[in-house]
């Protein structure tokens, strides 16, 4: 269960939370009618604060409540910027407000397994060492291998997430943030920008499933001599080799007419729902060609209309509508037919995914 904060502790999530959005005292102050020494004193923990100035302040500065009463894991703790950098930079400002949204789903998906009705599948670390993108394209292909998938195409990143033992959420993350996660003990969690176009949304997926299945600096030894860019270059390798196999580029490539190279990749990048750009990045090693034929290829972007008629026009929604992995919204369903939570807190643990009209039985 969450562990709950003295008034010292709330008092400072207060003010941090404040210095995330930029707002002085007697600004947040004036926002939720208060006298700004009021302010100083409940940020000090000098003075308590009640139950209705926490949700005019929770309110105004868009934080949950539980965000306030509730200590971060430790892990957040270690991976969010310093309590005196928060606020001076956007950069910090963003980190603080992701790594709290990261924590609410984090403690969502403990509410559900401390309830009995979800049961976290083991994590899946890849057991050799990652020492460069080669070795990260290993393990993606390891990955798959484990969860059955050969190199066929990803129907469901929330799915295959899943299966992996990280919990995915889509979500309104920060503008410049794409997504983040964590390794909490047994349980692994990510959340993923619900404001990019769905085929970055599953980029951004598979990319923290790869600091999952590799390990970060927080998790395992993986790249404790590497720079933080080298380490985030051998995720993407392994994101990209997850998403779209270079086996697969290799038999839609070789041997082929400038035009159906082109062709036959439109197809792949629309099949396996990857961009344009990663699509021509895992054909270029398997096709034989001239680094200039591969800068031409990129350029030649392929309409939205091309996409579709790849497809035969069928939908693929995938995280589009998808806001939270299917094993975890089962158990929303067995907290709510066992009375453990109400409809207004499933609507609010699946994230979007439903509504309160989708439970009304007339």
């Amino acid at each position: 269960m969450a562990q709950e904060l003295s008034w010292e502790l709330i008092g400072e999530r207060i003010r941090l939370s404040r210095l995330s959005v930029g707002l002085s005292q007697g600004a947040l102050a004036e926002r939720v009618q208060l006298e700004r020494s009021m302010v100083s004193k409940l940020e000090s923990g000098a003075r308590h604060v009640d139950a209705v100035e926490l949700a005019r302040i929770a309110a105004e500065l868009d934080y949950p409540l539980s965000h306030f009463l509730s200590a971060p894991p430790a892990v957040v703790s270690r991976r969010t910027a310093e309590a005196s950098e928060i606020g001076r930079t956007e950069e910090s400002r963003r980190d603080y407000r992701a790594k709290a949204i990261l924590s609410e789903w984090l403690r969502d998906v403990r509410q559900l397994m401390d309830d009995g009705v979800l049961d976290a599948p083991p994590l899946l670390r890849f057991p050799g060492e990652v020492s460069d993108s080669a070795r990260a394209r290993e393990a993606a292909r390891w990955l798959r291998e484990k969860l059955n998938r050969g190199t066929r195409p990803l129907e469901s990143m929330a799915e295959e997430c899943e299966r992996a033992g990280q919990y995915v959420a889509v979500v309104r993350l920060p503008e410049g943030s794409d997504g983040t996660s964590l390794v909490d003990g047994d349980v692994a969690v990510a959340v993923v920008n619900e404001g990019m176009e769905p085929g970055r949304r599953r980029s951004t997926a598979a990319h923290e499933l790869g600091h999952l299945v590799l390990g970060d600096e927080y998790s395992s030894d993986m790249g404790v001599s590497a720079s933080r860019r080298d380490r985030e270059q051998m995720v993407d390798a392994f994101a990209a080799e997850f998403l779209l196999p270079r086996e697969a580029a290799r038999e839609a490539v070789a041997r082929k007419t400038p035009e159906e190279v082109r062709s036959n990749l439109v197809g792949l990048s629309a099949t396996y729902r990857v961009s344009w750009s990663l699509a021509v990045h895992q054909a270029m090693p398997e096709g034989g060609r001239s680094s200039e034929f591969w800068q031409q290829m990129k350029e030649r972007r392929p309409t939205a209309a091309e996409f579709k008629d790849s497809l035969g026009w069928k939908p693929q929604p995938d995280l589009s509508k998808i806001r939270v992995s299917p094993g975890y919204a089962s158990a929303v369903m067995r907290a709510l037919d066992q009375k453990l939570i109400t409809v207004t807190r499933a609507v609010e643990m699946m994230r979007g995914q439903v509504d309160p009209d989708d439970f009304d039985g007339e």
